[in-house]
């Protein structure tokens, strides 16, 4: 390795003098993992989560991991350049790892495109996430969820979702917070696992209809990770990422006596009450139908928590995991047999940058790439604990539990950061990564799509025969059955029925003790039932 590169791989090189060696004797030499979500020093309600970016990367290197991707969450009313300047500036004076940005679209009007164009042709950003969830304040329509995917398709970038039904989860709040239910447990209960299954079903439908690669963020529950495993058995091009919070720990914590504890663990979706689905998600990313894993490290303290001591929808959400990340998924997933090594390394940094066209720069051991390894032990035993973990937060989510396996040397850009356990980290050394559009691991597929999706009309003549008149009825005079959905509707003045004739005969008539039909189907009208120009 020299100057951040790799320079020679094999047996028996020729080693320059005066220069390191290091001993890698019954270890494991991988590539360095990519943690595809983070939200360091993230804005919220004045607040700012615990981890900065030195922080944070600190963190990350410590765990194994030489490269993050971070999120932009630019504030309604800022354009997305200038909210990612400022995350540039930020992560570019406080990062000790290299780094790249996603841009959230909180808001979508035409100056939102002419950024994001500008963005991927200028700035180097190739991702783009939307939330279904936050209503009144990040949630878009599911119309704009379609433009935006159309944007993005054709910008060559991949379109994130934050999967939950921002709707439903309002009503609940309300609903449970009117109740009394106040602690950490009305998060979890306000968000049922099937409004993120609902979300993530609903994220495939319109990127099916767009053509547009999807990415689902934060796969937290089963049954939402079961929507996208099916999704990807027709067909369809979308991956998911599962964090290391849903790989490691469930969501029973939520009901624990000690309120900041349970506050530790509030994140969206939330960690699910099923004590079994840590198992299954690693199982999922075992078989490949879950592809990358990250950490949505965003964890805040217990003051900043306590915002929302007497209403949960006010806790500020996030947890951590960057750091914990690689030897979790190393304990849950190789040690018990679920995937191997190669798979292990896939999960944790090679499917992150084919996707996210990163690849064979990072994610790879090749002569060329980034000098960013990582010297695995695979078994070395550690307890995860607050007291030993490189996050400023009180407490961890992981408190306590064994895992097996971790990294012995980290090396990132040619430079030891980690070694006898003990980080070398410098603040603000981490660079920008710039990523271009159209990765072909992802768009080659959505290309051949695009040849085949073509819309073909069905060649015929034209219809010259006799055309019906009739008369548009306004919106606003919706007929009074509207009311048995909605009681709280006052019912509108009734429409004329057109079924129902208006002619009537003078006199008593035979059957007038017969009550009248509203409606009656006619099965043969007249003139017959094709009574059309016949068009050849």
């Amino acid at each position: 390795m020299e100057d951040g590169v790799i320079k020679q791989i094999g047996e028996n090189l020729i080693v320059p003098g005066g220069v390191k060696t290091i001993d890698a004797h019954g270890s494991m030499l991988m590539p360095g993992g990519i943690d595809v979500h983070t939200r360091f020093q993230m804005p919220d309600r004045g607040m700012v989560s615990a981890d900065d970016f030195y922080q944070g990367t600190k963190a990350a290197l410590g765990g194994g991991t030489t490269m993050i991707i971070d999120h932009v969450v630019p504030e309604p009313g800022v354009s997305l350049i200038s909210a990612f300047e400022q995350w540039r500036e930020w992560a570019d004076s406080k990062s000790c790892c290299d780094y790249s940005l996603h841009v959230d679209i909180t808001e979508w009007h035409k100056g939102i495109q002419e950024d994001m164009e500008a963005l991927v042709k200028d700035h180097g950003v190739n991702s783009f996430l939307v939330y279904l969830a936050y209503k009144d304040v990040f949630q878009l329509s599911d119309s704009q969820v379609y433009e935006v995917f159309s944007v993005i398709r054709d910008l060559g970038a991949i379109a994130q979702v934050h999967a939950e039904n921002g709707d439903i989860v309002a009503e609940e709040q309300h609903r449970i917070l009117e109740q009394g239910i106040t602690g950490p447990e009305g998060h979890a209960l306000s968000r049922p696992e099937e409004v993120e299954a609902e979300a993530v079903n609903r994220s495939v439908t319109v990127a099916n209809q767009t053509n547009c690669p999807l990415y689902i963020t934060k796969v937290m529950s089963k049954s939402a990770a079961d929507v996208i495993a099916q999704a990807r058995k027709k067909g369809t091009v979308v991956y998911g990422e599962p964090i290391t919070a849903s790989l490691g720990t469930d969501g029973s914590h939520y009901w624990s006596k000690n309120w900041a504890k349970a506050a530790a663990y509030v994140t969206s979706p939330p960690l699910s009450s099923d004590p079994t689905t840590p198992d299954y998600l690693n199982s999922l990313l075992s078989c490949g139908d879950l592809q990358v894993t990250g950490s949505a490290h965003c964890p805040f303290n217990t003051a900043q928590r306590a915002v929302g001591k007497d209403d949960f929808s006010l806790i500020p959400e996030g947890v951590h995991g960057t750091e914990e990340r690689m030897s979790i998924i190393w304990d849950k997933c190789v040690v018990t047999g679920k995937m191997d090594e190669n798979q292990f390394v896939a999960v944790t940094s090679t499917n992150a940058a084919k996707i996210f066209n990163l690849y064979p720069r990072k994610g790879r051991i090749a002569v060329g790439s980034d000098a960013d390894l990582v010297l695995w032990d695979p078994d070395v035993t550690k307890i995860i604990s607050a007291k030993s973990h490189n996050s400023t937060v009180e407490y961890n989510i992981f408190e306590g539990t064994e895992v097996r396996g971790g990294p012995l040397v980290v090396i990132s850009q040619g430079k030891i950061v980690l070694e006898e356990g003990n980080l070398h980290t410098t603040e603000g050394s981490g660079r920008f990564v710039a990523r271009k559009p159209f990765p072909d691991y992802v768009y080659k597929r959505i290309k051949a799509r695009s040849r085949l999706a073509e819309l073909r009309g069905v060649p015929r003549g034209l219809y010259d025969g006799p055309v019906c008149e009739v008369s548009v009825t306004p919106k606003t005079m919706t007929p009074s059955s509207s009311a048995k959905t909605s009681p709280a509707k006052q019912p509108n003045q009734p429409v004329r029925n057109l079924h129902q004739s208006g002619f009537s005969l003078s006199g008593a008539q035979a059957d007038d003790n017969i009550p009248r039909r509203n409606t009656q189907r006619i099965v043969a009208p007249p003139g017959g039932r094709a009574n059309i120009t016949n068009l050849g």
